[in-house]
């Protein structure tokens, strides 16, 4: 698979920024139960204590805070769906970026500044803090242009790598189903 160049993923940047603000819809989901592996669901749970339930989030790094407690900040992934479609130029694809939900809605800092409440299906998550920028997995199955346009100012901006979030309600989750911004803080 050939990496879009730097100069053809900012050529997308309009279309990215028409993504829905307040309520768009969830295309995929993604397990991840040990490093490496995917499973693409139709449906999942999310809760406060497991995040996607079968996800392996706390088995990684950044699960764990300097003092060894759980850091829910890092329970969940979400990323733009017409972003990650751009870069993996085929949808079999998404599933490399690692994230676990894809969204078509609108995750730049502005929209969904930390603190920010999401409906998706029945359950409640917020947006927290914590920066999700990439890795060398990121680069090698995208492209380092993609990783340059990710963190480049306008892409931290918009959060194009994507965001992190933990669970506040727990909930039944399905593709299809409608995300929603319910509370700015």
């Amino acid at each position: 698979m050939e990496h879009l160049a730097l100069a053809q993923l900012e050529a997308a940047l309009d279309t990215i920024r028409e993504t829905p603000k307040c309520e768009g819809v969830l295309s995929l989901i993604v397990r991840r139960p040990t490093r490496e592996a995917r499973e693409v669901l139709e449906e999942g749970m999310l809760t406060p204590d497991e995040g996607l339930v079968g996800d392996s989030w706390k088995e990684r790094a950044t699960a764990q805070t300097s003092g060894g407690k759980l850091n829910t900040a890092t329970q969940l992934t979400l990323m733009n769906s017409r972003v990650v479609a751009l870069l993996a130029q085929s949808q079999e694809r998404w599933q490399l970026a690692g994230d676990q939900l894809y969204v078509d809605l609108d995750l730049g800092l502005e929209n969904l500044p930390p603190g920010t409440r999401l409906a998706i299906g029945s359950a409640l998550v917020e947006v927290t803090a914590e920066p999700h920028t990439g890795c060398k997995k990121f680069v090698s199955r995208f492209g380092m242009d993609a990783m340059l346009f990710v963190n480049s100012p306008v892409g931290r901006q918009l959060c194009l790598r994507g965001i992190n979030a933990r669970v506040l309600e727990p909930g039944t989750v399905r593709v299809g189903d409608r995300v929603k911004k319910v509370a700015m803080p």
